[in-house]
């Protein structure tokens, strides 16, 4: 949607519109239904080189199958159980007992029940034509990058450093009028162009920065960018768009030919770009980037690639997850549906796997303006179907985002540049942790954040895709200021922060409903 600048200040407008994974306007590149067509076309011409094994007239859904046991005995009694049933297990999760298995329909039925298993669960609901096909070094958690102190080469895998191109973007901001650090309590951006941030005396220095990870779950990262070549930590990036790590050098990257592919590096400039009086200037400067890509293929999110990449880094010492997205095809999952109830255990397995690893794992709110405490209408899910409309289903409020309001999760909700809530954004009380900047899409650029783009370039978004990436920034630099300090602690000292910092009062800042604890000011 092209706005008009209401101010009548700034660049000139582009259109701005709800950053994808987070947001009720995610778009796709390409609608599933022409991808599976043209997945099966192509695996009869050239058989191995797809993202799916042709199965001989098959049609397959993928399970995670959940252990009675979340460890590695676990996962091995969830693994003799599925292949025991017919399935093939394609990847195991022996930190939280769980296997990512593929089979024909009616599989969930059969392995239900037996001894060993706790739950079972589709986690898509159109079929494929087989597992993911086998990429030689797949499936190690402990691998690293090929080449280790390099991300900038050719990727191996399926993906590029290309982005979008149906995302308008603007020229080189500069690092002026960063309007969203400036409400988290920095200075101007322009005044400094030192590597580190936040300013002031009890900043910590590039150094501290240095020795912190956060990674970055979304649709990939595009360290080429001049903003982020030295944030993004090859050793600690991968691929996890099919459920299994993958960490060939470049895998990490984002894949041109699926929709909103540029979310995970504008979500990753405003987490840590460089501080170099070009571009844009993340909320951390100077802080390391395990790029995790998730968005497969399909252009989906689905519950195994969350798994896998919560896992990865978590194993990898990262500080503070961010995740700027929902889990696909179901918008909420409900505890009443068998298949949506394990999603949420798996989901939540990983989660507190992450946590007691030391990582704060963070959250965007969503954009559909509901109340995550009340009842409300989902008509979007399951969104991976083929044909057929969407299913129209009235939510209670136990049915939930993943992985946004499982417990201990920093869900975050998103103002606008004069600090007041979004209207798109998603809130409840007792629902969401904190506020932070998300932008405007009906403001022009002046209203949006601003980061990096794909291809040496820059993009305006709005959401709580960028709300939740000034959190993770924040979570590093307190992990900077308190190395020892553990996730708990990491994520008490922001919400303290934000409460004295706000007054009460309707819509003012300390409005639990919309604000959580308050809006985020960066730690000192």
């Amino acid at each position: 949607m092209a706005q008009a600048d209401p101010s009548g200040r700034g660049p000139v407008p582009v259109a701005v519109r709800l950053a994808g994974p987070a947001g009720s306007g995610r778009r796709r590149g390409r609608g599933p239904l022409r991808v599976l067509l043209a997945i099966l076309l192509t695996a009869l011409v050239v058989g191995g080189a797809v993202p799916y094994v042709a199965g001989p007239g098959r049609a397959y859904l993928s399970y995670l199958v959940l252990g009675e046991r979340a460890d590695a005995e676990g996962a091995g009694r969830a693994a003799e159980q599925t292949r025991a049933a017919g399935g093939q297990v394609v990847q195991e999760y022996p930190q939280i007992g769980v296997v990512l298995a593929y089979a024909a329909g009616g599989f969930a039925e059969k392995v239900r029940g037996r001894p060993g298993v706790a739950a079972v669960g589709a986690t898509r609901t159109s079929p494929v034509p087989g597992p993911p096909r086998s990429v030689e070094g797949a499936g190690d958690f402990r691998a690293r990058a090929d080449g280790g102190d390099s991300g900038a080469g050719p990727a191996t895998g399926d993906g590029g450093a290309g982005g979008d191109d149906t995302t308008a973007t603007v020229p080189d901001p500069g690092e002026r009028d960063a309007w969203n650090l400036a409400l988290l309590g920095a200075a101007d951006a322009a005044a400094d162009t030192t590597p580190r941030s936040p300013r002031g005396p009890d900043a910590p220095g590039a150094d501290a920065l240095r020795r912190v990870l956060v990674a970055v779950l979304d649709s990939g990262v595009d360290d080429t960018h001049p903003d982020l070549r030295a944030a993004v930590d090859p050793r600690s990036s991968v691929s996890c768009a099919d459920g299994r790590p993958d960490a060939r050098t470049g895998s990490w990257r984002p894949d041109a030919g699926v929709g909103e592919s540029g979310h995970g590096t504008h979500v990753a400039g405003i987490v840590g770009a460089t501080r170099d009086g070009r571009g844009v200037s993340g909320v951390a400067p100077g802080v390391r980037i395990a790029a995790v890509r998730m968005l497969g293929p399909l252009g989906q999110y689905y519950a195994e690639n969350i798994v896998c990449g919560m896992l990865w880094a978590a194993d990898h010492g990262a500080r503070a997850i961010n995740n700027s997205y929902f889990a696909d095809p179901w918008k909420y999952n409900c505890p009443d549906d068998a298949d949506q109830a394990a999603l949420t255990a798996a989901v939540g397995r990983a989660v507190g796997y992450a946590r007691r690893q030391g990582a704060v794992v963070v959250a965007s709110a969503g954009n559909d303006a509901q109340d995550l405490g009340a009842v409300r209408t989902d008509e979007r899910s399951p969104n991976d179907r083929t044909t057929g409309p969407p299913q129209s289903r009235e939510l209670g409020p136990d049915c939930v985002r993943l992985p946004g309001e499982l417990p201990g999760v920093v869900t975050v909700t998103a103002v606008d540049r004069d600090g007041r809530p979004s209207a798109y954004t998603n809130h409840g009380r007792g629902r969401v942790s904190l506020a932070a900047p998300g932008g405007d899409p009906d403001g022009g650029t002046w209203g949006a954040v601003v980061s990096d783009w794909p291809g040496e370039r820059y993009a305006a978004l709005a959401g709580t895709s960028m709300a939740a990436a000034h959190v993770t920034g924040a979570v590093a630099v307190a992990a900077a200021l308190h190395p020892d300090w553990d996730a708990d602690r990491l994520a008490a000292l922001l919400a303290t922060a934000a409460d004295a910092a706000c007054p009460p009062g309707p819509h003012a800042c300390g409005d639990h409903e919309y604000y959580g604890a308050g809006a985020l000011v960066l730690p000192r």
